[in-house]
C-alpha cells in the first residue's frame, strides 16, 4: 500500500506540479501564447507570398538559418513558466508558422520532444502562407473537437482580403472541460487607424465566438490568446471584444477579463515600435476561469515572457526584442514579440 501511495505522489508531481499557499495545496500549469515571428520551411510553395524565406530569395533562408531559428523557437517555448512549475506550457498558442511540419521541427527539438506535445493545425487562406496553431502537453490536454473560422475582409473594390482564421478548440485540461481560442487579428499595416476597421471585424467575430459558447454555457471556461495587433484600450478590444480589467465585473457581465491592462497600464508590452512599447499580445479568460465552486481550474495570474537574453543589447535597436530577422539578414534572434503566459491553480484535496 505505502509503494502504490509513493508511486502515486511522484507521478503526481511529475504530471502538475503542486505548491502550498496557506494552508492550502495547489496544483499549477502554463498556458501561453508565442508570436515566432516567421516561422517559415525553405521551401517554396507557389501558393503564398513565401518567395522571401527561400535559399534564393531575398533573405537567403538556408537550412542552416531554418535550423537555428527553429532552435530559438524550441528554447523559447521550453522555458515559459518554467520557473513556476518546473515544466513547458501545458497548452500554447502560435502564430505566424508556415506549416504544421515546421511546428512539428521545433516540437522534435531536444528540449520539447520528451514532453510529447500534440497539435492543432489548419491551414488558413492567408496570403503570406502564415496560420495559428494550438500545441499541447498529451498528459495535460485532450482536444476533442476543433475547427478555424474564417474572418472574411474585402478590400474597396470588392475584392477578398485573405488573412488568418481564427482557431477554436474545446477539449479537456486534466479531464476539466476548457475551450481555447487563438488568434491573429490583422496587421496595422498602412497606420493603426487606416487598419483598425479589419481589426474590428475581427474583434466582431471573436466576440461572436466567445458568445456562443456562452450561450450554452455560461460558466464555461474560456482562454482567449493571440496576437491582437491593438492595444487592450483600443476600440477593437475593449468595446468590440468587450473585455475588462475588473474581475466583479466581468463575472457580473459575463465579459473577458483581461489581465493585460496592468501591463499598459506600467509600460510593459510585448512589442516596441519607433519607441514606444505595446501589449498587442494578450491572453483572456472568462469569468468561468476566476471563480470556480467545485475547486476547478482558475486564473491565478499572468506575464510577459522577456528575458534577458530575448532583449536587443546594442545598436539602434537596444532595448527592443531580439528579433531573428531584419534589413533582409538574420541576426540570431528570436522573435519580435515576447510571449505572453497565464499560470492556472487547482486546489489539490
Amino acid at each position: 500500500m505505502k509503494r502504490t501511495l509513493y508511486c502515486w505522489l511522484f507521478l503526481l508531481f511529475v504530471s502538475t506540479f503542486v505548491f502550498g499557499q496557506g494552508n492550502k495545496n495547489y496544483e499549477i500549469l502554463t498556458v501561453a501564447f508565442y508570436n515566432v515571428e516567421n516561422l517559415f520551411d525553405t521551401l517554396n510553395d507557389p501558393n503564398t507570398k513565401d518567395d522571401a524565406r527561400t535559399p534564393e530569395g531575398r533573405d537567403r533562408w538556408t537550412e542552416d538559418i531554418y535550423a537555428l531559428k527553429v532552435k530559438n523557437t524550441a528554447k523559447v517555448l521550453a522555458e515559459i513558466g518554467r520557473e513556476t512549475t518546473n515544466q513547458p506550457p501545458a497548452v500554447i498558442g502560435l502564430c505566424e508558422v508556415e506549416n504544421r511540419q515546421v511546428i512539428v521541427d521545433v516540437l522534435n527539438d531536444p528540449l520539447l520532444k520528451p514532453y510529447n506535445y500534440g497539435i492543432v493545425h489548419i491551414d488558413s487562406p492567408d496570403e503570406r502562407g502564415i496560420d495559428v496553431a494550438l500545441i499541447y502537453q498529451k498528459t495535460h490536454f485532450l482536444p476533442i473537437s476543433f475547427k478555424n473560422h474564417a474572418l472574411r475582409l474585402f478590400d474597396k473594390d470588392g475584392t477578398r482580403d485573405y488573412t488568418r482564421d481564427q482557431l477554436l478548440v474545446y477539449g479537456m485540461l486534466e479531464k476539466e472541460p476548457v475551450y481555447v481560442l487563438v488568434h491573429h487579428w490583422p496587421s496595422r499595416s498602412g497606420g493603426q487607424k487606416r487598419s483598425e476597421p479589419n481589426r474590428i471585424d475581427a474583434a466582431a467575430l471573436n466576440k461572436k465566438l466567445v458568445d456562443s459558447v456562452l450561450q450554452q454555457n455560461s460558466k464555461a471556461k474560456i482562454i482567449n490568446m493571440g496576437d491582437f495587433n491593438d492595444e487592450p484600450t483600443n476600440t477593437s478590444v475593449a468595446d468590440v471584444l468587450q473585455t475588462t480589467d475588473k474581475k466583479r465585473k466581468a463575472l457580473k457581465n459575463n465579459l473577458l477579463y483581461t489581465p493585460m491592462m496592468a501591463f499598459y497600464k506600467q509600460g510593459i508590452g510585448t512589442y516596441c515600435y519607433r519607441g514606444n512599447w505595446n501589449v498587442l499580445d494578450q491572453i483572456h479568460v472568462s469569468g468561468g476561469l476566476l471563480k470556480d465552486k467545485k475547486n476547478g481550474w482558475k486564473f491565478w495570474k499572468a506575464g510577459i515572457y522577456n528575458k534577458p537574453y530575448l532583449i536587443n543589447k546594442e545598436g539602434r535597436y537596444k532595448g527592443y526584442p531580439f528579433r531573428s530577422f531584419a534589413g533582409g539578414r538574420f541576426l540570431g534572434g528570436y522573435s519580435d514579440h515576447f510571449a505572453v503566459y497565464a499560470y492556472l491553480i487547482r486546489e489539490v484535496r
